[in-house]
């Protein structure tokens, strides 16, 4: 009786595992420079860093060259439908937690003052500015930083 719930629970259970966290590529257009993110490991250029999926929070970043020139803002995220329809179905409270995920792909440019990200290698890169809201948050998140 008990076998016949194994597979399912199983199931659930790496869904659940998968949907706790993203994994993305990390690049500059500048090769000297370091990408710093909020809840990151790493700061080398280019890279990959897996970061937890948030309904509420954001990652900020900070991209520096070792000349002095600093891009700060926040990562745009995508929202993951996917997710929701599992939250309503299996466990509603996940919904705080995994609503919104990194993107697979993101590109740095200090010089121009904007990420580009996409879903997929194959597609064109969509381009963001960061707010000046956003810049100021996240220059005060680093610099508050020990």
């Amino acid at each position: 009786m008990l076998s016949q719930f194994k597979t399912p629970l199983l199931l659930l259970s790496s869904l659940a595992l998968c949907a706790c966290s993203a994994v993305t590529q990390l690049s500059s257009t500048q090769s000297d420079a370091t990408i710093t993110i909020k809840e990151g490991k790493h700061s080398g250029n280019p890279r990959s860093e897996t970061l937890k999926t948030t309904s509420f929070g954001n990652y900020e970043f900070k991209v520096e060259q070792p000349q002095g020139k600093v891009l700060y803002g926040v990562l745009p995220l995508k929202f993951n439908g996917g997710y929701l329809a599992a939250d309503i179905l299996f466990f509603a409270p996940a919904a705080f937690f995994n609503l919104r995920e990194v993107y697979p792909y993101y590109e740095f440019d200090t010089e121009k003052g904007v990420v580009r990200y996409k879903n997929k290698p194959q597609d064109s890169w969509l381009e963001y500015a960061p707010l000046a809201a956003e810049s100021e948050r996240a220059k005060a998140y680093f610099n508050a930083k020990p």
